[in-house]
């Protein structure tokens, strides 16, 4: 039974599902096609380290928000929320994990700790305040995205190009609106809001965000994609990646609407949680394939 309970705490503690946000450490020595052992072992180190921080964070904001969460659909049955593990071990166990995230970045480099410290304060900032100021809460949220791309690109002092950045930065925005949109449709179905910053939201306000970001997300990704002479990719060969990106963005909005729902698949507001998207739609998961081998293969028939 206590093998039970350790397994169900390290669960609500790791999320694995959430990990998926940490791959974005690997895109800096993904897209600068570098194949040296030595870059790869430091951007596992440093996706290590994003997870045990980000697991931390998770515990944090769990404690925060316990009584929030047991009045939430899904997140009643996290271990906090349901009482099983108790708000001082979460907090220990949280502080243990923040610990062992800066011991990995000490291994990887200095900048790496800077990375890690300033994710760390906004997170936080986020789980006290920020979460409850609309606007400031999505920029918190796809400010996470962005230092994880950052941090893969410092691990080995590789160069990122900027509109690279832009772009992970407004598609990160883009899944924060679409969370916020999903979490909205659902207060106002049961009547409940679990989250204090979605009483300042609409709908059509949201709508609006994300056309912005989805189309400014699209275009700064073009932008790298067609090569050197705009100080994007290492190649204007990329450009064929450019339509997995649109399909992407459409198929996920697609989901998200709940106009297109199947009910009977559980399937309503899943972009509540943009993980589970990426997990467990067939649609995405062929986009992202095609997204990556036509990459590795412009990586290894071209460069």
């Amino acid at each position: 039974m206590k093998y039970f309970y350790f397994n169900k705490f390290l669960f609500s503690a790791c999320r694995p599902k959430q990990w998926t946000k940490n791959l974005l450490v690997f895109s800096a020595p993904l897209f600068s096609f570098t194949y040296i052992s030595d870059v790869w072992i430091s951007a596992l180190f440093t996706f290590i380290g994003f997870c045990l921080i980000s697991s931390s964070i998770y515990l944090v904001n769990d404690v925060l928000d316990i009584e929030a969460d047991r009045k939430h659909h899904k997140k009643k049955k996290r271990a906090i929320a349901s009482g099983l593990i108790s708000k001082k071990k979460a907090v220990s166990f949280s502080c243990l994990l923040i610990l062992l995230s800066y011991l990995i970045a000490f291994l990887v480099n200095s900048k790496i700790i800077l990375v890690i410290s300033l994710y760390l304060i906004i997170q936080f900032c986020y789980c006290i305040q920020l979460k409850k100021k609309p606007i400031l809460d999505i920029f918190c949220i796809s400010a996470g995205f962005l230092l994880r791309a950052i941090a893969g690109g410092l691990a080995s002092d590789l160069k990122i190009s900027p509109w690279f950045l832009l772009s992970i930065t407004l598609l990160a925005l883009f899944l924060a609106i679409e969370k916020r949109k999903a979490e909205l449709r659902i207060a106002i179905k049961k009547d409940i809001f679990t989250r204090e910053v979605l009483r300042y939201y609409s709908i059509n306000l949201l709508n609006r965000f994300e056309n912005i970001v989805a189309t400014g997300s699209f275009f700064s990704y073009a932008l790298w994609a067609a090569g050197p002479s705009l100080n994007g990719a290492s190649t204007t060969w990329m450009l064929l990646t450019v339509p997995f990106v649109l399909m992407g963005i459409f198929r996920y909005q697609l989901i998200s609407d709940p106009h297109n729902m199947n009910i009977t698949n559980n399937l309503i507001f899943k972009s509540e949680n943009p993980e589970d998207i990426l997990l467990d739609d067939i649609g995405i998961k062929l986009i992202l394939i095609g997204w990556l081998l036509t990459t590795m293969a412009i990586g290894f028939f071209v460069l």
